[in-house]
């Protein structure tokens, strides 16, 4: 059977696909595997976990198949397996009266491979999904098992690490209180809204935007009675992302308080996403600071956009140290783009966007479509030497990036 991601757009070139059922045999298939990748839920817009050796999915490790997520009251934090979801991890931390500070806008995404990416959700004071990790338990190219925690002078190289050092087995994640969110939709926001403005007006504030009309998904803590810019109205009933598409799938709106983990994402976890995949995807994040003036070139570009375009999402996220986060060292605006499935069609596009961003100094999502190639700090290379001198994890994506 073909083995392809999410979208349909990546087929993986494996010539062999392993589900082991232990971490013996995990470490046994990398020690003896010429080339080896890890994949997780395959929401990946790119070959970023491609290869052409043995690819390895977690989703028989006893610890995954169970659910089973070890949770640290007293420090709190919780271990949780690789290849858990979002979704499965949030049931279970809720139901335990902790929570994650932030999840990215589909709970179905496994939890590796999103911190291994970079993904994120929106606050302003919301960091990174990968910025909530404390530790790593991964195994290495000759089969060892290794852990590394916050504080280790390689921690900050070893997160957002894009499979280059190993095949990560569980997490350690910072926990909070549970806490509850309330979800509106506010319509009509005008073009001349404050950036800052809005983005503070919520815990979690996302801006869907078709570069003419926009639309703001605020969560917050408390009620809100109107929206909260002249002009804008709440919107009367569920709305979905994409304007028109039916909003089934998605979380509950119109202000009705409910758990952290049904609020935060866009869409429920007991649903899958309504596009089912029939999408591409590419996403910028630029400096907080020039934010306003890239999305007023992005305004200006949005008749060569829309042809393509499905909807684009606008969110805030905090910085990190993490060294390929793409919100490394600066508070930063994620900039979406939810194309049509049509690669010839959407790459020259995605170009253009590229072109108007460069002034910007745009980091991309490593999960997600681009064309250019963005620098990569000097000590990942070196780590990734360090951890993998025979290129056991190397692919032509990390090739690329390197500049190998």
């Amino acid at each position: 059977m073909t083995l392809t991601n999410w979208a349909g757009n990546t087929t993986f070139r494996a010539r062999n696909v392993h589900h082991p059922a232990s971490l013996d045999e995990l470490r046994r298939i990398v020690a003896r595997g010429e080339r080896v990748r890890a994949l997780g839920s395959g929401h990946s817009f790119n070959d970023v976990a491609d290869g052409p050796g043995d690819l390895v999915v977690l989703d028989r490790l006893p610890e995954t198949r169970t659910g089973g997520v070890e949770i640290d009251t007293a420090a709190a934090c919780a271990r949780v397996p690789a290849g858990l979801t979002y979704a499965r991890l949030a049931t279970r931390l809720h139901a335990a009266g902790f929570a994650l500070a932030n999840l990215a806008s589909l709970p179905h995404i496994s939890v590796a491979g999103s911190v291994a990416t970079g993904t994120h959700g929106s606050g302003e004071r919301n960091q990174s999904l990968s910025a909530a990790v404390r530790g790593l338990d991964l195994v290495t190219a000759d089969g060892s098992a290794v852990s590394v925690n916050r504080g280790d002078p390689d921690f900050p190289g070893m997160v957002v690490a894009l499979g280059a050092l190993g095949v990560v087995t569980s997490l350690t994640l910072d926990l909070v209180p549970a806490f509850e969110l309330r979800q509106y939709v506010a319509e009509d926001v005008p073009a001349d809204a404050g950036l800052d403005e809005v983005m503070a007006s919520g815990y979690s504030v996302s801006l869907f935007t078709d570069w003419r009309a926009t639309r703001a998904w605020v969560k917050r803590r408390d009620e809100l009675e109107r929206a909260p810019w002249p002009g804008a109205r709440l919107a009367d009933g569920p709305r979905h992302p994409v304007p028109g598409m039916p909003p089934k799938s998605c979380t509950a709106q119109l202000g009705a308080p409910g758990p952290w983990h049904e609020r935060l994402p866009h869409f429920r976890h007991d649903a899958p996403p309504s596009s089912a995949g029939d999408e591409l995807q590419s996403e910028f994040a630029l400096p907080r600071a020039v934010a306003a003036q890239a999305l007023r070139e992005l305004y200006a570009a949005g008749d060569r956009i829309r042809p393509v375009l499905q909807v684009s999402e606008v969110r805030a996220v905090a910085a990190d140290d993490l060294w390929l986060s793409p919100f490394r060292g600066r508070d930063s605006i994620g900039v979406h783009f939810t194309w049509v499935k049509d690669p010839a069609a959407v790459l020259p596009v995605i170009e253009l966007v590229e072109d108007v961003l460069a002034p910007f100094d745009p980091r991309p999502h490593w999960g997600k479509l681009f064309t250019r190639r963005y620098p990569c700090p000097d000590g990942f290379r070196e780590l990734v030497g360090r951890y993998d001198p025979k290129g056991v994890f190397g692919n032509a994506f990390l090739s690329l990036l390197l500049g190998e």
